[in-house]
């Protein structure tokens, strides 16, 4: 038996910005994604997986690394992923594994933050564009004709097809789409057309009863999204805070249009990766990975993009194929994090996660795919966004834990000095949700005396959890920020 065939092949397939209720294996009621769905009716749905920081930047260095921020050092989009702290691509290729990347990178462009542990890469600069995308690697960079989505599968075929075929392969293929501006190809220009696509139930949340610094973030979608984000010139009659709801209703369909036909895009390049693996005779002994960075608003609470710790941005969908080891239909209920992915992948492919990434806080949730009951499998996740009072969005700083049952907020609004946060220093405030009455999260219950116990419950368990990962909690402005802060 050769190596190849020893040990598993790893394609990796992520997107950025797909909530994974625009994915039809999650029930989606927008959209239909047969080939993602593929993956989940062959192998692995897991239906509560969580981000740690629900940004891009963040999110990405978390998953490489196994980390959290503060311990990676990306807290936020305008960070650098230190480089001290290895990522699991390095691992693998170091135990022999042929390992590429093509895509979105967006973890710095300095040569210390350029892509580590990869015979080869194909990246782009910053966020990318969806037409014509500059793209760089190890031999410079310049412009790739062609639309983004289908070049990062193009560059990824023909590696695969090219590789060592003697040597396992662990394979990132990172679109950018469907980011912000959502430009879709023109083959799916004709695919859910404005006035088509049903609104979210909490769309016409007037946020009442919230911390203020979340009622005052520029996310929604009546004035926050643009004339260039939509393509189209809102009519002037819809126009004044007279119009809102009409206005944001308008929008909706034109945001979501564009939305939905980028994810399209990305889910046919899922399905020529399948068709691949078929054809090859792969796909037995190949680990398929979908996810995404992290959540994304789609009119949910009114709002458009994510960083919030509510549901629809801190879930991230996530399905997995591995016939020779996951049963097809697998249902996995457990909380699980991006901080686990790196041990996941690790322990998949052989490899003692706490000794080969002896960095990496997460806990491979490999047993929980075999449908293995691990009764002391962590029962709540620790959340922390960094990026406080960034100019576009207003998003404030803060960290939670969402346990089974319940989601704690502290909004302690400061950036602590991380790149891309406003100096403005605002009152802490604090949000309680009851998930069991309440999962569309629209009644703060953090001041009702019914739940007081419940809050001291949580402000215990927030404290274990800091204390796990070892992140201070916020003590006032001169809080130490990284781990490895020199």
């Amino acid at each position: 038996m050769s190596t190849a065939t020893a040990r598993p092949n790893l394609l990796f397939v992520m997107s950025d910005d797909h909530a994974a209720h625009a994915i039809s294996a999650y029930g989606s009621a927008v959209n239909q994604t047969p080939n993602i769905d593929r993956i989940a009716q062959e192998g692995a749905r897991l239906d509560r997986v969580f981000c740690t920081n629900s940004i891009c930047t963040p999110s990405r260095a978390t998953i490489l690394t196994g980390t959290y921020s503060h311990v990676n050092g990306a807290c936020s989009i305008y960070s650098e992923l230190d480089y001290r702290v290895p990522p699991y691509s390095q691992v693998l290729r170091a135990a022999g594994y042929q390992t590429a990347i093509f895509g979105k990178w967006h973890l710095g462009v300095s040569p210390q933050a350029r892509p580590r542990g990869f015979d080869d890469w194909r990246i782009f600069p910053g966020q990318g564009a969806y037409v014509d995308p500059v793209m760089y690697g190890p031999d410079g960079e310049g412009v790739v004709e062609g639309y983004a989505t289908d070049i990062i599968t193009d560059l990824s075929l023909e590696w695969l097809q090219v590789r060592n075929r003697d040597r396992p392969f662990c394979l990132m293929v990172h679109h950018k789409a469907p980011h912000r501006p959502w430009v879709p190809h023109e083959r799916h220009r004709d695919l859910y057309p404005a006035g088509s696509i049903p609104e979210p139930l909490t769309m016409w949340d007037d946020h009442s009863g919230r911390a203020s610094v979340v009622q005052a973030v520029r996310m929604t979608i009546a004035d926050d999204l643009t004339d260039a984000d939509i393509k189209e010139t809102v009519p002037a009659e819809l126009l004044g805070a007279e119009n809102t709801r009409e206005r944001a209703a308008w929008k909706y369909q034109r945001y979501m249009r564009d939305y939905l036909q980028t994810v399209q895009a990305v889910d046919d390049g899922v399905g020529r990766l399948l068709d691949w693996l078929d054809a090859e005779g792969l796909a037995e002994n190949t680990i398929v990975v979908y996810t995404s960075d992290q959540g994304f608003f789609l009119g949910d609470h009114g709002w458009f993009d994510k960083r919030l710790m509510y549901e629809q941005s801190l879930g991230m969908p996530l399905v997995i194929r591995w016939p020779a080891e996951i049963t097809a239909g697998t249902r996995c209920q457990e909380m699980i994090t991006n901080v686990d992915f790196a041990a996941t992948f690790l322990d998949m492919c052989g490899l003692d996660p706490d000794v080969a990434l002896p960095h990496q806080q997460g806990r491979s949730f490999r047993v929980l795919l075999r449908g293995t009951d691990v009764p002391d499998w962590p029962s709540a996740v620790y959340y922390r966004y960094w990026e406080h009072d960034d100019p576009e969005h207003l998003a404030p700083a803060h960290y939670g834990v969402r346990s089974e049952d319940f989601k704690y907020i502290v909004y302690y609004n400061d950036g602590l000095g991380t790149p891309g946060s406003s100096e403005r220093v605002l009152p802490t405030e604090y949000e309680l949700f009851d998930l069991r009455r309440d999962p569309a999260e629209l009644h703060n219950v953090v001041d009702d005396p019914d739940y007081a116990a419940v809050r001291l419950e949580l402000e215990a368990e927030l404290g274990r959890l800091q204390d796990k990962y070892a992140d201070e909690p916020y003590q006032g402005p001169q809080t130490p920020r990284l781990h490895w802060s020199t």
